[in-house]
C-alpha cells in the first residue's frame, strides 16, 4: 500500500504530523508492505531561494500576527512538540525557500534514503537551527543521512528534479490543498493536518482493506 505526503521541511506541524503518523504505523500490522513517499510542497515559495527571513517576522506576516501573538505561538508549538517527544527550537530561527531541499529529497527518493534524509533535515533546521537553505549545509546533512556528497552537489548546482517537485506542487493544488500535512492512501483516501495517531490507525486499516477488496 502506498501512502503520500506532502509536506514542507519548515512546516512545524509537519514534523509534529510525522511523529503521529509513524507512532500509527508502528501498530500497524501490514506496516512492512506500507510504501512511503514524501512529496513537495512550499510554504514559501515567493521567497528568493538561499535567503531566510526571521520565524517570527514569518509568522506575522502570514498569518496577520502582533509580536505578542507570533511569540505565543512558538512558544505553543514548542510545547506541542515536546509532547511529541520533539524539540523545537523557534525563538531565534529563521525560514524561507525550500525548493532546494525538495530537489534533494527527490535524489534521496530514488536512492532509498528519503525518510533518513527528511528527518534528518527536519532536526536540523527545527532543533539544532542549522541551514537548510544553502548548498554546503545541504550537502553535509544529507551525507550525514546517508546521500553521496558528490552527487548532492551536482543536484544542487544545476536543475536536477526542478520538474518533479513542480509536478509535486501542481499536483497538490489540483487536489484543492493549499496546506500540508496531507496525506493521500493509495491515491483514494486523504488526511489533512497533523490528525492524532488513532486517526491515521483508522485511515491505515480502512485504505488497506480497500485496496484489497478492489483487487481481489
Amino acid at each position: 500500500m502506498r501512502i503520500d505526503i506532502w509536506s514542507d521541511i519548515v512546516c512545524p506541524w509537519c514534523y509534529i504530523g510525522k511523529r503521529r503518523f509513524e507512532r500509527a504505523l508502528a501498530r500497524f500490522e501490514h506496516r512492512d508492505a506500507v510504501e512511503i513517499v514524501h512529496r513537495s510542497f512550499q510554504l514559501y515559495p515567493a521567497n528568493p531561494r538561499g535567503m531566510t527571513h526571521n520565524h517570527r517576522d514569518g509568522l506575522m506576516s502570514k498569518y496577520g500576527l502582533s509580536e505578542s501573538e507570533a511569540d505565543a505561538t512558538q512558544i505553543k508549538m514548542e510545547r506541542t512538540a515536546a509532547e511529541e517527544g520533539l524539540k523545537f527550537r523557534l525563538v531565534g530561527g529563521v525560514t524561507g525557500n525550500t525548493f532546494d531541499a525538495h530537489r534533494l529529497l527527490h535524489l534521496a527518493l530514488e536512492r532509498d534514503v528519503q525518510g533518513p534524509v527528511l528527518e534528518r533535515l527536519y532536526r536540523a533546521h527545527f532543533t539544532e537551527q542549522r541551514s537548510i537553505f544553502d548548498v554546503e549545509s545541504l550537502v553535509a546533512l544529507a551525507t550525514e543521512a546517508g546521500l553521496d556528497a558528490d552527487e548532492a552537489v551536482e543536484v544542487l548546482r544545476g536543475d536536477t528534479y526542478d520538474d518533479a517537485v513542480a509536478a509535486d506542487l501542481r499536483e497538490v493544488r489540483e487536489h484543492g490543498i493549499s496546506g500540508v500535512p496531507y496525506y493521500l492512501f493509495e491515491h483514494r483516501l486523504a488526511v489533512s493536518g497533523a490528525q492524532p495517531p488513532e486517526l491515521f490507525t483508522k485511515a491505515l486499516t480502512q485504505a488497506w482493506s480497500e485496496a484489497h477488496v478492489a483487487s481481489s
